[in-house]
């Protein structure tokens, strides 16, 4: 199944930080990924999110204000389940 592919857009990338905005519309999605930085995402809006990742596939809901973290080595394509778009700020942190 082709989806449309998710906006990025690079805010900062300095020697400590690397800091993204992603939207994604309705049906959209990152691609196959893997993260080579512990990171926080923070939600800008509420949405629904499915993540297909090595170990299946699982849902997430997300709420805006509401962040999370993950660690350096995260694989997943993140897709856009619902049918409002969402967004969030991505922040890496270099070691």
């Amino acid at each position: 199944m082709q989806r449309a592919q998710a906006v990025s857009q690079l805010q900062i990338d300095d020697s400590q930080v690397i800091v993204t905005r992603w939207d994604f519309p309705p049906g959209s999605e990152t691609g196959w990924h893997r993260h080579e930085h512990d990171y926080v995402i923070i939600p800008l809006t509420d949405g629904l999110m499915r993540l297909e990742t090595p170990e299946g596939e699982r849902e997430v809901t997300l709420e805006a204000g509401v962040c999370y973290r993950r660690v350096e080595g995260t694989e997943h394509n993140v897709i856009n389940d619902g049918e409002a778009p969402f967004a969030f700020v991505e922040v890496e942190i270099k070691q």
